[in-house]
């Protein structure tokens, strides 16, 4: 029985897709099951091993494959009952208006067929589980697969609760690729909104590549905005590390998982008041509706008005952490479990029948 593992996506930018990847779909995450990564080098690679080196692999009927990044090839459906495909979102779906021509042409249609035909999925949040459901057969297995979420920026809040809590040079920061599912222009506008009401000389900056879309372009234009574009883990933490608060304002997330990784600082987590978001921050949120600045703005205000609001921040996202991350290792037998069934008919199978020689002299056949 060989588990084939889709890495052909790695080894580009690491954004939240291939961190996922790495972290739950490695050698070491699903041992002891022994799994194959199948690795491309370059686009046009990728694109040929997706749509047909994966399928070649799965000619052998003993073969197994999961697909943590890109959607299942078409290719692949005569193979479906051996293929678990793992849902980070559903935006591909939901959000077509927002998504570039690649995703539009290439992804889009590759997710809706396996959707609609796959026996089961692996899914990173109860909220993409609820979601996906209503959109796949009624008999599919959708099962939780949660990432813990390590320190990988390095991380620390201790000197969080000494700085002065009433300065006006607020400090936002946002990660993500600038790109309209992301809505950061609706962020900027929260800055604006909290300019006039309190931090006259707060910024909000973005790290992330540019996209597709104006978005980046209207940004550039915002005061208060700094663009950082995509640098590297040890700026990023620097950039973190020196933040007052972490915003999100995307139109829709699966996860989330910066949001998280943001919490190891001892950041308050600003994020939109949506099922997903209570879900990942638990109580240890501020929760708003990106689409009206001036009462966003005001919920922020208030959430922050207390003297010790920093060091109360960083006690309730250390907590989440906890809960999330035990959250995320209950899933993992799970996870094992299923991938193991999908193995026993062949295991059973490619068994020689063999008996014990009663005088214990090894196996005769």
């Amino acid at each position: 029985m060989t588990v084939y593992v889709d890495h052909t996506h790695l080894g580009r930018h690491v954004t939240g897709l291939e961190r996922i990847t790495l972290e739950l779909f490695s050698p070491d995450a699903l041992a002891p099951l022994e799994i194959t990564p199948v690795t491309a080098r370059g686009t046009g690679r990728m694109i040929a091993t997706q749509t047909f080196g994966l399928p070649l692999r799965l000619t052998d009927p003993s073969s197994i494959l999961l697909c943590p990044g890109f959607p299942p090839s078409p290719l692949l459906r005569p193979f479906a009952a051996r293929v678990i495909p793992y849902i980070h979102d559903i935006f591909l779906l939901s959000r077509r208006a927002d998504l570039n021509t690649r995703a539009r042409l290439y992804m889009a249609p590759s997710f809706s067929l396996a959707v609609r035909s796959y026996p089961r999925f692996l899914v990173n949040s109860a909220d993409t589980k609820r979601k996906l459901a209503a959109h796949c057969r009624p008999d599919a297995e959708i099962t939780l697969y949660r990432p813990p979420v390590r320190n990988v920026f390095d991380l620390r809040p201790d000197d969080r609760s000494e700085r002065a809590s009433g300065s006006s040079a607020f400090r936002l920061v946002a990660l993500g690729t600038v790109e309209p599912r992301k809505n950061f222009v609706a962020a900027a506008r929260i800055l604006a909104a909290l300019r006039e009401q309190r931090f006259g000389d707060a910024t909000l900056e973005i790290v992330g590549r540019r996209g597709w879309g104006d978005d980046w372009d209207i940004l550039e234009q915002s005061p208060g905005v700094i663009l950082h574009g995509y640098q590297p883990a040890d700026r990023v933490r620097q950039i973190l590390q020196s933040a007052d608060a972490f915003i999100c304002t995307s139109h829709e997330e699966g996860l989330g998982l910066p949001l998280l990784e943001a919490q190891y600082a001892g950041l308050p987590i600003i994020a939109p008041d949506a099922a997903v978001f209570h879900e990942v921050l638990g109580r240890s949120g501020i929760f708003i509706d990106p689409g009206d600045p001036a009462a966003a703005a005001g919920t922020i205000t208030g959430a922050l008005s207390q003297p010790d609001w920093r060091t109360s921040f960083a006690a309730c996202g250390a907590e989440n952490l906890t809960r999330w991350n035990a959250l995320a290792s209950a899933d993992r037998g799970a996870v094992i479990d299923l991938i193991a069934t999908l193995s026993r008919p062949w295991m059973r199978a490619a068994r020689t029948p063999a008996s014990h020689d009663p005088k214990g002299r090894g196996i005769t056949s």
